[in-house]
């Protein structure tokens, strides 16, 4: 693409050594530059990409974009206010406005963005329609589970992922907008065609992330300002606050009842080793008896978001109530198929507080015993492991202490301290350092009517130990299990 083309509509206040250079790539980490390609000097917590210029000049860029001027040879400089932004407007000219060709649709909210984004692409896949998604989990496409460093990824992944989306004949994405996102532009070059705000509670405060909790409004606010239609959870304290200098059109979910889309009767229901949620949800829809395949009465909300969204996007109710009955969240109290009465279920669940939300979610089932297979990340403060002990201690029924991500610590090391928290309650626990033995050991003594929660791993499929990453999805250790032991039962 022309430098011209690729510039056009983006603020550029100065431009040095002006030539209309083609532009094979754009790169914004000096340690992966190609050839021809335009360096976007981004600034980090502890790093400066201006400092590195020369270095992509010597490894084939072309031309550079930087917020200063920098001593570079006879090509293109363009200076600007902010490349960071400037990156998200490049991105969007080079692949050709993807979000032109797709319905996009941004999910902001301290809890259950991960959640509502798989909801609303099980109901979107069960209308016939593909539905792409970027977030926590990585992005997702047909087969396609690219891993992510961050919840939203930099604007130039963002726009690659979208044009790849529209190419294989996808009419929908759906994403996670983190705060930390929307406040470093990652989703600027395009507008939302829908905006949601599921919840706000306390995170994300210090060091590199957000100086108070009003920052970290005000960023999550920054959804509503670049989106078209925005769906609000009503019962939310900030609610108001967060849509006062909104630019959308607002709708809202929740329990209140001036709310748009409104839910009630909610209830536990289990059926066999399945759990799960049910609601009727009335207003601008009428959805009765709706079955949530996720456990816990807080997945209504996220049900409803969903609901709100579909009904916008005029998605009829039956590819709904299959979407919200069928869904899976990876790594998200995920079901595992098991022959016998007890269900088990995979959990990224790696502190106390969600431990004991996870716990707290399962007990309410009223299960025969509540199992929970847990260890501590190594090179991670020890706090967190006396609390997750004493968490599980006080909650759970049985904890199987086992291996999580030792990294460079002795796994017997981080059991031990584990023990510490435990020991502070009457909980009974067992130790088994193996995790895939830990599993076995849960899978032949489970008991009809038991829960058993496999925590901490999730959608992880390895097991860190001294610098390597070694393969180890749970999913599979259980099905290799299942069948080494199916004449057992």
């Amino acid at each position: 693409m022309k430098l011209s083309k690729l510039i056009a509509n983006v603020d550029i206040k100065k431009i040095i050594n002006l030539k209309d250079t083609e532009i094979e790539n754009i790169c914004y980490d000096s340690r992966k530059v190609t050839k021809n390609c335009i360096f976007v000097c981004l600034s980090g917590l502890n790093y400066d990409g201006h400092d590195y210029a020369k270095q992509a000049i010597d490894n084939g860029a072309v031309a550079i974009m930087a917020e200063k001027e920098i001593d570079v040879p006879e090509m293109p400089l363009m200076i600007v206010e902010n490349t960071r932004k400037c990156l998200a407007g490049i991105s969007a000219n080079f692949f050709g406005n993807p979000a032109k060709h797709l319905t996009t649709i941004g999910i902001t909210g301290t809890k259950g963005k991960t959640t509502t984004s798989f909801m609303i692409k099980s109901i979107i896949e069960n209308s016939g329609e593909k539905c792409g998604l970027i977030g926590t989990i990585g992005t997702i496409y047909g087969e396609n589970i690219i891993k992510l460093e961050n919840t939203t990824p930099e604007s130039y992944e963002i726009q690659k992922h979208m044009k790849n989306m529209a190419d294989l004949g996808y009419k929908y994405v759906v994403m996670e907008a983190s705060s930390i996102g929307l406040k470093t532009h990652r989703l600027d070059g395009f507008d939302f065609d829908i905006g949601v705000f599921t919840n706000f509670s306390h995170d994300h405060i210090g060091g590199a992330e957000h100086k108070d909790m009003e920052e970290y409004l005000q960023c999550k606010s920054l959804l509503f300002k670049k989106c078209k239609k925005g769906i609000i959870n009503i019962d939310d304290k900030v609610a108001e606050k967060l849509t006062k200098n909104s630019t959308c059109d607002i709708f809202t979910f929740g329990k209140n009842k001036n709310a748009d889309y409104q839910m009630e009767n909610i209830r536990l229901q289990k059926s066999g080793n399945s759990v799960g949620v049910a609601a009727d949800f009335i207003g601008k829809t009428s959805l009765k008896n709706v079955y949530i395949g996720v456990p816990g009465e807080f997945n209504a909300y996220n049900a409803l978001a969903a609901v709100s969204v579909c009904d916008i996007l005029k998605i009829k109710s039956d590819a709904v109530l299959k979407g919200l009955a069928n869904v899976k969240i990876k790594g998200r109290m995920e079901p595992i198929n098991v022959p016998r009465k007890y269900s088990m279920f995979i959990d990224y669940a790696h502190n106390a507080v969600s431990m004991e939300n996870v716990l707290s979610t399962f007990r309410k089932y009223s299960p025969k015993r509540l199992t929970v297979l847990f260890g501590a990340g190594g090179n991670r403060p020890k706090i967190r492991r006396y609390e997750m002990g004493e968490t599980a201690g006080k909650l759970a029924d049985l904890s199987i202490i086992t291996s999580d991500n030792p990294r460079y610590e002795n796994p017997m090391d981080i059991i031990e301290d584990i023990k510490i928290g435990i020991n502070k309650t009457s909980g009974k626990y067992i130790v088994i350092p193996g995790r895939e033995e830990a599993i076995e050991y849960a899978i032949k003594h489970a008991i009809d009517g038991e829960i058993i929660i496999l925590a901490g791993k999730g959608h992880e499929d390895y097991q860190e130990v001294k610098g390597v990453k070694h393969k180890m999805d749970e999913r599979i250790i259980v099905k290799k299990i299942l069948e080494k032991l199916k004449n057992n039962f």
